[in-house]
């Protein structure tokens, strides 16, 4: 009976996974800009996850883009159980971001040390108690860290069985010293080169793994190279397909998926911020920004007077006007035609703040920014440990109101907006349908003519208050449900005192009312107003003069009392000169809180009520059920 041949003494570690995807680009570009960023937030709350082990008490795992056509991605797990691993697999494909990827290929192994060189046969032999090292080395083996290099390789083998050629018939000694000569050559490249083999048999197709990690890839080749002479390769080794990768934080995927260069060789990105001045650009403290141009060239973008509308932009915050923004959102993974029409307006908000914490904050906007018809797409992007939100845009208003709102993100330092591409002369750019106009509370000669009748209308006898009022035919549950949303990002800003919706009972009209602190404010806050469903018009768009009383908050209990001082005024309003109309309209949240339109033909009517012994009266009730004193605003 022949002789067996001697195995060499193993021991176990962790399981390991290389899981390479590839993703399918069609219905990727094909899915909605919404979908797809919420399959890439999903994605990388996993992936962050993974990275901090967040599933088990040990493990490793990172993510590559792979170079070359046979993957797009691997995700590497290594962890202490099967379960573990199985886990991990099964909640990715429950992501939204599996169904854009397909497994390429898998390699399942275990970690193992082999006890063919004289240090782990002393390891194996229990010899840690005079060599404490022993131990470290064995669990370096068992229990690897993934190093943070800039580049993977990986590759599976066999050992050879031809006849003449077969590693297993060889002797112990024999496949010893083929092991230790080509640990020689590995050692040879400490420092440059991390390797981690991992074991197979009976596990995948192939009989071992071979990972190697470095920032020089061209140094892992020629350690390859090196190997590939040494007889125990040479003659024993028969190899898999090699696949190289490089590393990506999980922050950074999105920024992978729309082309841009990702992080981690240390080299400078295509990061809008970072890109090189010419030789003869100002100084960066000017508040002038570089950027490389489309065909290479470095142009330079200053700042301008003339930048557009913005609401509440912090002032700790550095805006730019870009007229070269097509160039600096294209490096961002947007292009003319595709993502937007000439003519449009990009937004780049720049933050210090973690993408994925960033991508949350940015989600809650867009639900606002999507009710809107001007807003094309707002999307969150990560280089180099900086984020960038892109909003863009149909118009420079809607842009700049957009402005106001992103700049209140986190670790937001500096604000860069701009025309993309040219506007079709067939097309004339937007300017949006409202204009300062709609913020009344502006005619300062009118709150002084009411001073003097010692009649409350903003200072210096209370608040001044800045309103938009915007009339709507759509169903009331459906206003209220837009309206509830825009008020939250309106509450974004110390200047939004208020956004809500008051219903008309004696027709199907709503209003809704939004009260501003200063009038720019208001101002910037028109158009969001104007894209809200089933808009007829604003308060002030009726010939005559308007008026408004907002907010007068009744006592609890003096709410009927104060709807028939109403309509005894109406009584006594339907018989002046030059009344229209005058409606009693009720807060759909709270029916103590009622504001009065009033229509006039002139402003002199107007104030001939004011003044008169009927209003007078109407005021002295007022004291007696009004929680708050009303606030008179005016459509001048």
């Amino acid at each position: 009976m022949p002789d067996r041949r001697t195995p060499p003494p193993a021991e176990d570690g962790w399981y390991t996974l290389h899981d390479f995807r590839t993703i399918d680009w069609d219905a990727w570009r094909d899915a909605p800009e919404r979908t797809r960023e919420d399959a890439l937030s999903e994605a990388i709350t996993y992936l962050e996850g993974c990275l901090a082990v967040a599933d088990a008490d040990k493990g490793e795992s990172a993510l590559y883009s792979v170079l070359g056509h046979d993957a797009d991605l691997l995700v590497l797990h290594l962890r202490p159980t099967t379960a573990g691993i199985d886990a991990l697999q099964r909640q990715f494909e429950r992501t939204a971001f599996a169904e854009f990827t397909d497994r390429a290929s898998s390699f399942f192994s275990v970690t193992e040390g082999l006890g063919y060189s004289e240090r782990a046969r002393e390891y194996f032999e229990g010899e840690t108690d005079e060599d404490p090292s022993l131990g470290a080395h064995s669990q370096d083996r068992l229990e690897p860290s993934i190093p943070d290099a800039t580049h993977i390789s990986f590759y599976p083998m066999d050992r050879r069985r031809d006849p003449g050629q077969n590693w297993y018939d060889l002797p112990f000694g024999e496949r010893a010293e083929h092991v230790d000569a080509h640990d020689d050559i590995g050692q040879e490249y400490e420092g440059q080169v991390v390797q981690m083999t991992t074991g197979a048999i009976a596990l995948d197709d192939w009989e071992r793994g071979v990972t190697l990690w470095g920032d020089d890839l061209t140094g892992m080749r020629d350690l390859l190279r090196e190997m590939r002479f040494d007889p125990s390769t040479s003659k024993y080794a028969e190899f898999g397909s090699v696949q190289v990768g490089r590393r990506v934080p999980p922050a950074d995927l999105p920024a992978l998926l729309a082309g841009d260069p990702v992080p981690t060789d240390g080299a400078v990105m295509s990061d809008p911020e970072q890109t090189t001045l010419p030789a003869d650009a100002p100084p960066a403290d000017t508040g002038d920004t570089g950027r490389t141009g489309a065909d290479g060239a470095g142009t330079q973008a200053s700042d301008t007077d003339e930048t557009p509308p913005v609401a509440d932009v912090d002032s700790g915050v550095e805006t730019v006007e870009d007229d070269e923004m097509s160039g600096r959102v294209a490096t961002l993974g947007f292009r003319e035609n595709e993502d937007y029409e000439p003519g449009s307006t990009g937004l780049v908000v720049y933050s210090t703040a973690d993408a994925q914490q960033l991508a949350g904050e940015v989600d809650s906007l867009r639900g606002n920014f999507e009710h809107y018809d001007t807003h094309i797409l707002t999307s969150v992007r990560a280089s180099q440990g900086r984020s960038a939100v892109v909003s863009l845009w149909e118009t420079e208003r809607a842009a700049g109101i957009a402005e106001g709102f992103l700049t209140d993100l986190s670790g937001v330092s500096r604000s860069v907006s701009g025309p993309l591409g040219e506007t079709p002369e067939s097309e004339p750019e937007e300017t949006g349908t409202t204009d300062s106009s709609h913020a009344a509370g502006g005619s300062s000669d009118i709150r002084a003519e009411l001073a003097d009748l010692d009649i409350y209308a903003g200072q210096p006898h209370g608040e001044d208050v800045f309103a938009l009022v915007v009339y709507s035919t759509t169903d009331t549950d459906q206003l209220q449900d837009a309206v509830t949303e825009l008020a939250g990002g309106f509450d974004r800003h110390d200047s939004h005192e208020g956004t809500v919706v008051y219903e008309d009972g004696d027709s199907n009209r709503a209003a809704v009312v939004s009260l501003w602190a200063t009038e720019d404010a208001a101002s910037t806050a028109s158009t969001h107003l104007t894209d809200l469903p089933g808009v007829v018009g604003w308060a002030d768009e009726t010939s005559g003069f308007s008026t408004m009383g907002m907010f007068y908050t009744v006592k609890p209990g003096h709410r009927q009392e104060f709807v028939e001082a109403f309509a005894e005024a109406g009584e006594t309003l339907d018989g002046m000169d030059g009344h229209r109309e005058t409606t009693l309209l009720v807060n759909t949240d709270d029916e103590n809180d009622m504001f009065i339109a009033s229509n006039w033909d002139h402003k002199e009517d107007a104030m001939e009520f004011f003044g008169s012994d009927a209003f007078a009266e109407v005021v002295d009730r007022g004291r007696d059920v009004l929680a708050d004193r009303p606030r008179h605003v005016f459509f001048a």
